[in-house]
């Protein structure tokens, strides 16, 4: 199968064009990548079909910035190539606390949703808001330095919600524990699983996850353990066309 490109996201953008133009907000998603057996395999599930955004659609982990993550504390920082391209075309200067926060979310989004604490257990004990203390109960550290970008998408103009979104990604053995059955305390995403590339061909997927799929299998044969150097894929829409530029 032929992974999906401006044009098909262009075309998803037109027959989906039916609420008034809104201002995207800061988002973040998780790719979890396993390569402990002969294919990768990413973490997906599905978004309950009484949601607004996306409904019984198969996505990865994720959801928007909230304020407390640029506040949250880590105990290492990102690559600065990883850095320098989260922080990329910005309409204003991005502080290292706002670089921050979209991991942190990603992680805590991760957490709430599928169950899986993505960082280092340290065993020390922390501060730490929200949902986020059930990682400081566990003595588990948000550690920044494996996590890579794969991609960035801003949704298009007349959706019911718009987000300007950084795709991470990190190998599973930054897990540092997991709640049983596979499930988050928000009850967000359903038949969580673990999924080779090709099975998720299969799944009833957004036009953008089915083209991040695409560019993360082109990356993964030619960058297996995808260098902070490599670039990456900027998605937008500019008037009537979408563009694909390099990060």
């Amino acid at each position: 199968m032929t992974a999906p490109g401006v044009s098909d996201l262009l075309k998803e953008a037109k027959a989906n064009r039916h609420h008034p133009t809104i201002r995207p907000r800061d988002a973040a998603t998780l790719l979890i990548l396993d390569r402990s057996g002969p294919d990768v395999r990413v973490l997906m599930g599905r978004r309950h079909v009484a949601h607004v955004f996306m409904p019984g659609m198969f996505v990865f982990p994720g959801g928007r910035v909230d304020p407390t993550d640029s506040r949250v504390p880590v105990i290492a920082d990102y690559h600065p190539d990883v850095a320098a391209r989260l922080a990329a075309r910005p309409k204003g200067k991005l502080s290292l606390s706002r670089l921050k926060a979209f991991t942190v979310a990603a992680v805590r989004e991760t957490y709430e949703e599928a169950g899986i604490f993505v960082g280092r257990r340290t065993g020390r004990s922390w501060r730490a808001p929200g949902d986020l203390m059930a990682f400081a109960e566990r003595g588990i550290e948000l550690d920044l330095s494996p996590f890579r970008m794969i991609a960035r998408a801003v949704t298009p103009p007349g959706r019911p919600r718009r987000f300007d979104t950084r795709f991470l990604a990190v190998f599973s053995d930054s897990i540092a524990d997991r709640l049983p059955d596979a499930a988050g305390p928000s009850g967000e995403l359903e038949d969580v699983a673990w999924l080779t590339l090709a099975e998720t061909r299969d799944l009833e997927l957004p036009v953008i996850t089915q083209t991040i799929l695409g560019d993360l299998a082109s990356r993964l044969a030619e960058d297996p353990d995808l260098s902070p150097a490599t670039p990456v894929p900027f998605y937008f829409q500019r008037g009537q066309g979408f563009q694909r530029d390099l990060l």
